[in-house]
């Protein structure tokens, strides 16, 4: 196998195997979702309590709700990274359209797949989040390929 085609093995896996880490988290019922966040909430708040003390004083109530929403938001950076990286090894044409694209269907698609998990629910504002988190991942990597294929 070229190098060639190894690299646009290696940048589909990663996307697909990034595909299959979010649908696994989407899978989660209600029960196991929440605990995540509430784990993620602790620690966070254990590094805040040690970086400033006093913390406690200050109200966090819509804390599970900003973990959540930032678990969206990164995981569709990620995958439009991803996406956009496999794209171009793949030389499609307009890779950046086709990878806000896939990721908006995946999202969509992963919204709808919640509606049949226990206690979890598909919800438009998080395709909305998944797509805010794919565009800006889309962008910052076209920026970087850019910068990179001018100076070589």
């Amino acid at each position: 196998m070229d190098k060639k085609r190894l690299i646009q093995l290696l940048t589909w896996s990663c996307a697909l195997l990034w595909m299959g880490i979010i649908f696994y988290l989407s899978s989660q019922p209600a029960t196991q979702s929440e605990q995540l966040s509430t784990g993620l909430k602790d620690g966070l708040l254990a590094i805040l309590r040690y970086l400033m003390p006093g913390i406690e004083s200050i109200e966090l109530g819509n804390l599970d709700f900003l973990i959540r929403k930032n678990a969206h938001f990164m995981a569709y950076f990620i995958l439009g990274v991803l996406t956009l990286l496999a794209l171009v090894q793949s030389e499609a044409r307009k890779p950046a359209n086709l990878a806000l694209l896939i990721c908006m269907i995946y999202a969509m698609t992963d919204e709808f797949h919640q509606l049949f998990v226990l206690g979890r629910s598909g919800q438009f504002r998080d395709v909305l989040i998944d797509a805010a988190g794919a565009v800006l991942g889309i962008l910052l990597t076209s920026l970087v390929i850019n910068r990179i294929s001018r100076r070589f």
